[in-house]
């Protein structure tokens, strides 16, 4: 159970470490048939959100063991990370939606099935092109920009509203072995709107690690953040009860002041419209640091 908990927390990790270390393309250089779609499977659960929320979720005739969100969608046994073609064309689909896999777009492109890749951003604007490739696959091109420029009206409106943070700390907890990101991630890029410096990018300044480095105990004792940020709360039951249990924890200052915010797993690992629940907590996380 260990191992699968710690997967899940991963999960985000795995995507962006594949599309660094591979030769994906760009979502938006993907063609998809000028037909729209009429029997979709995807399974990446981050496109799963995005095809429900432009209004294609009709049209999903299966998803992945992961994309559980929205309510009621199709599940299935299908994998996204060892994914089986067979599988994926036994549901018959003239698209499928998926994460980069090469091997795979390949051998369903051949089979006459139209692909689309929503890889792992880079920034902000990567999700409103990826979100709007979606809309344009499946014939719901109106209403995917309908929610873009709701996602970008909410962000940009959260930003802007936020406190001056540049002397703010903080630290991202992937999991409960202290992976974390740094400032060169989309997670990282995420928290720079609100210009807070990353505790973790030390640790990874030659981009050894891909932006993921592992944090021990020592090293964070001794940078002290301000703000602590779980993303473990899910998978491996992180809570502020158990970061404050943790030997020395106790004296940090964020344990001390309060901020230590507890995230949905789910919404952090995933980039699509949801993305603005993300940046809502940051900005409460903000500005409670900011009254302390």
């Amino acid at each position: 159970m260990k191992s699968l908990v710690t997967s899940l927390a991963l999960l985000l990790v795995m995507a962006l470490l594949g599309a660094a270390c591979g030769d994906a393309e760009p979502a938006d250089e993907m063609a998809v048939d000028s037909a729209p779609a009429e029997r979709i499977v995807s399974i990446t659960p981050t496109g799963t959100e995005m095809l429900y929320a432009v209004g294609a979720g009709d049209l999903v005739v299966a998803v992945d063991e992961f994309s559980y969100y929205p309510e009621g969608t199709p599940l299935t046994d299908l994998s996204g990370w060892d994914p089986n073609i067979e599988a994926i064309l036994s549901f018959e689909p003239d698209l499928v939606v998926m994460d980069w896999n090469d091997d795979l777009r390949s051998g369903l492109e051949a089979a006459g099935v139209s692909v689309l890749v929503i890889a792992a951003p880079s920034a902000i604007e990567e999700v409103y092109g990826q979100i709007q490739l979606v809309g344009d696959a499946t014939g719901f091109a109106p209403e995917a920009a309908v929610v873009v420029d709701a996602m970008r009206t909410a962000i940009d409106g959260l930003v802007d509203d936020a406190p001056q943070s540049s002397a703010l700390t903080y630290y991202h907890e992937l999991d409960n072995t202290l992976y974390s990101v740094t400032s060169s991630t989309f997670i990282g890029a995420v928290y720079a709107l609100f210009g807070l410096t990353n505790v973790a990018d030390a640790a990874d300044a030659d981009g050894a690690a891909f932006g993921y480095p592992q944090l021990s105990d020592e090293y964070l004792l001794d940078a002290d953040p301000d703000v602590i940020f779980l993303a473990d709360t899910q998978c491996c039951a992180q809570s502020a009860a158990t970061v404050a249990a943790r030997p020395g924890w106790d004296q940090l200052t964020a344990v001390q002041n309060g901020n230590v915010v507890e995230l949905d797993d789910d919404i952090v690992s995933r980039w699509g419209p949801r993305l603005v629940d993300f940046v809502e907590a940051i900005a409460a996380a903000v500005e409670s640091a900011h009254t302390d």
